[in-house]
């Protein structure tokens, strides 16, 4: 299914910011509408520019805040990278081996972990226990580096270095210590130094950096701006997102102690742009082979394809991304690294545990047809996977083990055209569902069992990729008037889970 829509091809510079008749305003408020997001902010790098900047809806609800340019963020796992360039950094300077023992640098380290090295830490191939599953780990109260490990020195290593990758907090814990010890700099103003005050950012810092930042509080003015009539300080303002739970009660700031160099930067989703763009070149890691060991994929002992420093890679022309939640907030900063893309895509919400890729892949549609998926992304949710296509529909069947959800049958398509002697590259149907859920929808119109049972598609395409796809369940019951239904939103929800951790290398874990 072939789905340009331009005669000529659409390339950089177009000004039509539309895709797949949507425009990116068009898709991004339906986005949030579906996700329950109340604001968000989204950057467009075309480097080197950043042409696109624009705030969505609230970035404070209870202080009618607006999301825009200037709002600052908890940039979560994308916090990961800024701990890997002051990695790289160091080791460019002569002062770290990244294949030296971790002991070396760090002696009251686990016995078990002492031989574990930076390189293994970067890629989450170390194997240490993870800290965020630790009993009593607590994110909002200030930590040493020693009552960390403590919380998990006593388990075993989940496998052996260097063999297998799994995120896990705690590598980047142990790299951040190295930083401090080695460069005799607290990690926070290691990374101020050599990265948001030599780039001048000026709306990057960490939780603890936040008051510094002119912004008032306007809860003492019925929600009114009012400082900007007198001081230029508080026009366009700085201001820290805001996000609050179920009862109302305003989400915890996380001390950046707790998840340091995992998830303690706080950025506007334009400075994670700029810094971006100066990542992609020799302006924070000099040599290419350097910045390689920083986002580039690299291979385990038994062949496999894994990611480095929490980044994720596909087939599609130097597609990668890095993403993920921490309570309140989600984050996602994707790139194109193709010669003739060079695009990136950042979005920033005060909503957790959303997963922009979907989205995000369908807006850089909008900026190029080269950034497209090829298929009908209004009509069908598309996922480009991680790994090969046999490994997810194994890693699919687990999914719905684990969920307890009946499989109903599979469907290998690409066994079935052999058999008949012709040529299909992989493509498997697995058909599964709830009986439970799919009978209440049928209560309702007894037609719709023309569509189910539910049904997710795994193919791999001519360039080598491996997809995920099922219909778009909301346009789908709509043609049955039964796109209000309860049950519509718990199937999609159920869906997308099921093909993040199938078609994501790390599984759910970064969600």
């Amino acid at each position: 299914m072939n789905t340009r829509e331009h005669e000529t091809m659409k390339m950089r510079g177009s000004a039509d910011t539309s895709y797949l008749g949507r425009t990116v305003d068009e898709m991004v408020w339906r986005f949030m509408e579906e996700q329950g997001i109340p604001g968000l902010t989204l950057a467009i790098v075309q480097a080197p520019y950043i042409p696109r900047v624009v705030g969505y809806g609230l970035s404070d609800e209870k202080q009618r805040r607006l999301a825009s340019a200037n709002t600052m963020w908890p940039a979560g796992p994308i916090s990961q990278a800024f701990a890997a360039v002051a990695v790289m950094q160091l080791f460019e300077d002569g002062a770290l081996d990244l294949d030296a023992p971790a002991g070396n640098c760090l002696p009251d380290l686990p016995e078990t972990w002492r031989n574990v090295t930076a390189r293994q830490l970067l890629r989450h191939a170390a194997g240490l226990p993870d800290i965020r599953g630790a009993e009593g780990f607590c994110p909002y109260r200030r930590w040493s580096f020693s009552e960390l490990v403590a919380l998990v020195a006593g388990r075993p290593l989940s496998f052996r270095p260097g063999t297998r990758v799994e995120q896990s907090a705690t590598n980047f814990l142990l790299l951040t210590e190295m930083v401090e010890r080695i460069s005799g700099m607290s990690y926070h103003d290691f990374v101020t130094k050599r990265q948001i005050d030599f780039l001048g950012l000026r709306r990057t810092g960490f939780a603890e950096d936040l008051d510094g930042f002119p912004h008032e509080d306007v809860g003492r003015t019925d929600n009114v701006h009012q400082l900007f009539k007198a001081d230029r300080l508080y026009i366009d303002p700085t201001e820290p997102a805001a996000s609050y739970d179920g009862e109302g009660a305003a989400v915890r700031r996380q001390d950046s102690s707790a998840l340091r160099g995992f998830s303690d930067i706080w950025a506007s989703a334009q400075d994670i742009s700029f810094w971006d763009i100066g990542l992609a070149g020799s302006v924070l890691i000099h040599k290419p082979e350097n910045r390689a060991l920083v986002y580039a994929p690299w291979k385990l002992p038994d062949g496999r394809e894994v990611p480095a420093a929490g980044w994720q890679f596909y087939k599609h022309r130097g597609l990668m991304d890095i993403k993920g939640s921490v309570p309140g907030f989600s984050s996602f900063l994707s790139r194109f690294t193709h010669s003739e893309e060079l695009v990136c895509v950042t979005l920033m919400a005060n909503r957790e545990g959303v997963d922009f890729t979907n989205l995000g892949r369908r807006i850089a549609g909008a900026f190029g047809d080269l950034l497209s998926t090829n298929y009908d992304d209004n009509k069908l949710f598309l996922l480009e996977g991680q790994l090969p296509a046999a490994d997810t529909v194994s890693r699919l069947e687990e999914a719905l083990r684990e969920k307890g959800v009946p499989l109903f049958a599979k469907y290998d398509h690409a066994q079935n055209a052999r058999e008949a002697g012709l040529e299909l590259r992989p493509t498997t149907v697995l058909v599964f569902g709830s009986p439970s859920v799919g009978t209440a929808l049928m209560q309702a119109d007894q037609s719709v069992s023309l569509e189910l049972p539910l049904r997710i598609s795994v193919w791999e395409d001519e360039a080598g990729s491996t997809w995920l796809a099922f219909p778009r369940l909301g346009r789908l019951t709509a043609e049955y008037g039964l796109q209000a239904h309860p049950a519509v939103p718990r199937m999609e929800a159920l869906m997308e889970e099921l093909v993040r951790r199938a078609g994501n290398v790390y599984g759910a874990r970064p969600f």
